[in-house]
């Protein structure tokens, strides 16, 4: 028996979330499926943490156990075969039985696209979140620095979230443009269910002039989830690295 630590990367347009459902397609099953194939062994993948349905990986990890002979330089390549084109196994290493995908992850970084030209691009609708309204910039990034740090982010999450303890750490929150895209990137030791996403909402209403930057602490104090900004759209979020 040996463990194997995957990247993958996927377009989460069609998927129901990364984490297995019932009923429902999904990133996990759908790679779980394409294992099985190849190694004739039933194999339940472990991963880093969820996506939302809709929300797309470069760099999602998760481990395996198997006993399968195939060579490890040889995994990629076969697995990528058995698997639709927008889920792409980008990596493959062995790994001691003691690492765990999830419990072992320092830092998580996501980043949020916007498009925030007048007219959106078709081709990038699929990965971006079109605002067709100038953003202030300056103000959003003087916003962003009120969430850095350790805080309670019950605000910031949905109020679906089930977990007790929402003290998070947010090590990076930048807000930068490259042509007529915006990403908002964030950087922290875990994250709550929809929390990016409300960061991002908030912080775009920031920028749109309808709230303003130094309300966040007063946002964070309240812990209540009807003071933070709407959760932006899914399609514009990336899982986009996880640390170890």
């Amino acid at each position: 028996m040996k463990r194997l630590k995957m990247t993958v990367a996927y377009d989460g347009t069609d998927y129901s979330g990364f984490q297995i459902q019932p009923n429902q397609v999904t990133v996990q099953g759908v790679i779980e499926q394409a294992l099985a194939r190849i190694t004739g062994e039933s194999l339940q993948i472990v991963g880093s943490g969820r996506t939302d349905a809709g929300v797309h990986a470069r760099g999602q990890v998760f481990h395996v156990d198997t006993n399968s002979s195939i060579p490890l330089e040889k995994w990629a390549y076969i697995l990528n075969q058995h698997l639709p084109d927008d889920i792409v196994i980008r990596q493959v290493e062995e790994v001691p039985p003691t690492f765990h995908a999830r419990f072992d992850v320092k830092q998580k970084e996501y980043r949020y696209c916007i498009d925030n030209r007048p007219v959106p691009d078709v081709f990038f609708h699929r990965y971006a979140d079109h605002i067709r309204h100038p953003l202030d910039l300056e103000k959003m990034r003087l916003a962003a620095r009120y969430l850095l740090g350790e805080h309670d982010f019950t605000s910031f999450c949905s109020a679906k979230t089930w977990v007790e303890n929402k003290v998070r750490t947010i090590y990076q929150l930048d807000v930068r443009q490259e042509g007529p895209f915006v990403w908002v990137i964030c950087r922290g030791n875990g994250f709550l269910y929809n929390m990016v996403r409300i960061i991002v909402g908030t912080l775009v209403e920031v920028g749109l002039h309808k709230r303003d930057p130094a309300s966040i602490p007063e946002v964070l104090a309240a812990r209540d989830r009807e003071q933070a900004g709407k959760t932006a759209p899914a399609k514009g979020l990336t899982m986009w690295e996880v640390i170890y």
